[in-house]
């Protein structure tokens, strides 16, 4: 229980009836994280219940359908190495169109993972606790598919080892001044760190799959990953300390790794890139994406799995109010452009975001401003973010939204070249479309055979929340004031 609680409850007068004073305290203590009072028992029951059971038939299906259009994706992605990137819409100016779009796309998606784990870990938010385990994998996931494009962007995929600072036999170093190699150091040190951070908080679920599976390769799988884990003392000690570690190494890479995809653009000299405002930019519209993400997918399985004691309403108030938040600053940046542009007298700057918002690409950008600003909006009633089916609306625009501005953000600012003889439009093709779109296949598949396979919850740090992991559980935390425990205190 907070203090302020603690001040508020002890001014209630011991004379009062009993009944008031129990009244009072049920008003000033916080949700539950769990609901309905559920146990440990339950809590691994539900959760290893989801791997150890039968796959059931929409699951088959799903990774059929998805494990197809990732295959497709593959399909074009030989096609294009094979053929040359050509059979893309890329021109003269436009070099740059939906294969950087996607990978900044995709590197935002996977903000949201690392934030929750680690920001909210070090913060003492223990809400995060049913959500950061399916988010940290969201993470690895859209990495994987970020890393695809820099790496066919190049043309000859067999050259792209030059991207790294390898020693090679022709004396050919990259340009260590330039943010594209920054990338390469950013992106891979992100990748590592979030699947070890992912990987270290899997351990003491993985020995409890072990210690249940009567399957001998399932039991002899999870037993070599769970690292023989036996949940003592000395253990769990080195298992905090390294956690809190990451953690703690994780937490600036929320800042620098989009920061550093900014700089892509934001050291150029190209009107609409050429701005100081894209790092903070950069790194509130990844969280904004990120978080809009986690929702799409935890919404269902909620919803399928039967895991709304687990996922409460709570979990989804809080991430709506964040998407509020980086949906508002979003929206302070799309304005502050159009500012900055007129307030700094540069008529290229200017004329770049007139015709972004009347231009060829206005309804690119206006249905950014529809997705990124107004639907977020919606997420100031309460009502609205009780709603489940709102809150997936707006999360599934805001996932359109945000690929639509990496788009604006690429594509508008170099069709119109400083000379007008080379401006051209770009148009995609369909192997623009469905390399896409494979890559969103296998977001899926990957998804789909995680929650299979692992814990989509993590079990030891929810029963960590629960009111009788708190050593004070059942005495009375206020003196005088009956029916007031300490129980308050782990709902925090």
């Amino acid at each position: 229980m907070s203090e302020a609680t603690a001040t508020d409850l002890s001014q209630i007068p011991a004379s009062d009836p009993p009944g008031d004073a129990a009244r009072a305290a049920q008003f000033l203590e916080r949700p539950a994280l769990v609901t309905n009072k559920r146990s440990m028992h339950w809590i691994t029951e539900r959760v290893s219940g989801i791997v150890e059971s039968p796959a059931p038939l929409w699951w088959w299906l799903s990774v059929l359908l998805s494990g197809s259009i990732a295959g497709f994706g593959f399909l074009c992605i030989a096609y294009q190495i094979s053929t040359g990137v050509g059979v893309w819409g890329l021109n003269h100016p436009v070099g740059w169109a939906w294969d950087i779009t996607n990978f900044v796309f995709w590197i935002g998606i996977g903000h949201a993972g690392t934030l929750i784990s680690a920001i909210l870990f070090l913060t003492r938010q223990k809400w995060r606790t049913s959500i950061n385990r399916a988010a940290e994998a969201m993470t690895i996931f859209a990495v994987i598919c970020a890393g695809i494009f820099p790496g066919i962007h190049v043309g000859r995929i067999w050259m792209a080892w030059f991207l790294a600072p390898i020693p090679n036999p022709n004396w050919i170093w990259p340009n260590f001044k330039s943010p594209l190699l920054w990338d390469v150091f950013a992106v891979s040190t992100y990748f590592t760190v979030s699947l070890l951070f992912w990987y270290t908080g899997l351990v003491p679920d993985l020995a409890t799959l072990r210690d249940r599976a009567k399957n001998k390769i399932a039991k002899f799988a999870y037993g070599l990953f769970a690292l023989g884990w036996r949940g003592g003392n000395r253990q769990w000690r080195h298992y905090e300390m390294v956690y809190l570690i990451l953690a703690g190494i994780s937490t600036p890479l929320v800042l620098s790794v989009h920061t550093v995809v900014s700089f892509d653009f934001a050291t150029s000299v190209i009107p609409g890139w050429h701005t100081t405002i894209f790092p903070p930019y950069f790194v509130a519209g990844a969280i904004f994406g990120g978080f809009a993400m986690v929702l799409t997918l935890m919404i269902p399985a909620r919803a399928i799995f039967g895991l709304h004691d687990m996922i409460t309403q709570k979990h989804i108030d809080n991430m709506c109010k964040i998407i509020l938040l980086t949906g508002t600053i979003v929206g302070y940046a799309y304005l502050m452009e159009f500012f900055i542009a007129w307030y700094g007298g540069n008529p290229y700057e200017l004329s770049i975001f007139i015709k972004r918002a009347t231009g060829d690409y206005a309804w690119y950008y206006w249905t950014m401003i529809s997705c990124n600003v107004l639907a977020p909006q919606f997420f100031w009633s309460r009502k609205l973010r009780g709603n489940i089916f709102v809150v997936f609306a707006v999360c599934m625009a805001v996932n359109a939204g945000m690929w639509f501005e990496r788009f604006v953000i690429i594509v508008t600012s170099i069709s119109q070249d400083f000379l007008p003889g080379a401006w051209q439009l770009f148009h995609a093709t369909w192997v623009d479309v469905m390399t896409f779109v494979g890559t969103i296949g296998l977001f899926l598949f990957l998804f789909l055979i995680f929650i299979r396979f692992l814990p989509m919850i993590a079990m030891s740090e929810v029963k960590g929340v629960l009111p009788e992991a708190d050593p004070h559980h059942g005495h009375d935390s206020q003196q005088g004031v009956p029916g007031v425990t300490a129980k308050s205190e782990v709902h925090a």
